[in-house]
């Protein structure tokens, strides 16, 4: 006669559930999650009470098939617990130790359930295994996507606050650039510097790349682009911030910018100042009242 270690299982865990909960929540006590100070006991408590209370459920509707109907809720709850520790900024071992802790008060408690009986507690921690394995891969997996979702959003937010478009002069414009410039960058650049230029109506548009570390090829595709379409928006160019070993660099691989190029963002600013009919003047300090 064949044991079902679905049954064995399912009646381990309704019959011993208060030993298998406290033996867990020790184990979760013991471990990283709570000693990092992103979580209170009290929340991790209610969180293995309602894991474990799904999982109860679902072995009792009778099915060893985490990916089935029976295990929807459970599968939810443990997806938003992933969400919710990627943002936090988990690890991903503390997030999967959530699910793999419970196995062993489970295999305790088929080991006082079963006795002697070698065949049902075999075929109850197999039963166990299968279910906590698949369930522990698929929290895995949630995680692993909610972390390149933030990453992915904190990438663009970085992106976005490392290209500010500074307005220097009414219809003259500044763009500092720091940081590599890759096709992604360039993007979130040129979006920026259009919009700029319009709510600005700006006639000029300064494109210091003081902060950017190198200037080859590739990265002077991207400035062209950029020069590109702000000419098309109707406002003209002017490139700062080239260092002597970048413009070094640049004869050396013949890169052209094709666009007038300073060396500091103050000679830039001059130029454009000049080319918008505009001059700085030094005024004289007053001599009145002095003895």
């Amino acid at each position: 006669m064949t044991t079902d270690g679905a049954e064995v299982l399912s009646k381990t865990v309704t019959k011993d559930e208060a030993a298998i909960l406290d033996a867990w929540n020790a184990a979760l006590r013991e471990g990283a999650s709570l000693q990092s100070g992103r979580i209170r006991e009290a929340e991790l408590k209610t969180q293995a009470k309602a894991v474990f209370g799904q999982l109860r459920d679902a072995l009792g509707a009778g099915g060893l098939d985490a990916d089935g109907a029976g295990f929807v809720p459970l599968r939810e709850t443990l997806a938003d617990i992933s969400r919710s520790r990627a943002i936090q900024g988990f690890t991903p071992t503390d997030t999967a130790n959530f699910v793999f802790s419970l196995k062993e008060p489970i295999f305790e408690a088929l080991k006082r359930a079963s006795g002697t009986d070698a065949t049902s507690l075999a075929a109850g921690i197999w039963a166990a295994g299968k279910v906590l394995d698949r369930l522990g891969l698929q929290t895995m997996e949630v995680f692993l996507a909610s972390r390149e979702e933030v990453i992915g959003r904190q990438g663009q937010e970085i992106a976005e606050l490392s290209t500010p478009v500074v307005r220097l002069w009414d219809g003259i414009l500044a763009l500092p650039l720091i940081g590599t410039l890759d096709s992604a960058r360039t993007g979130v650049v040129m979006e920026n510097l259009l919009q700029a230029i319009v709510d600005e109506e700006a006639e000029i548009a300064i494109i210091d790349i003081t902060g950017v570390p190198t200037v080859d090829t590739l990265v002077a595709q991207h400035l062209l682009k950029t020069v590109a379409a702000a000419r098309l928006m109707g406002a003209d160019c002017i490139v700062s911030g080239i260092r002597p070993q970048i413009a070094q660099t640049m004869v050396h691989l013949g890169v052209e910018l094709n666009v007038v190029s300073k060396a500091t963002l103050a000679d830039a600013f001059a130029v454009a100042l000049r080319r918008t009919g505009r001059k700085v003047v030094r005024q004289q300090a007053s001599t009145e009242g002095r003895g």
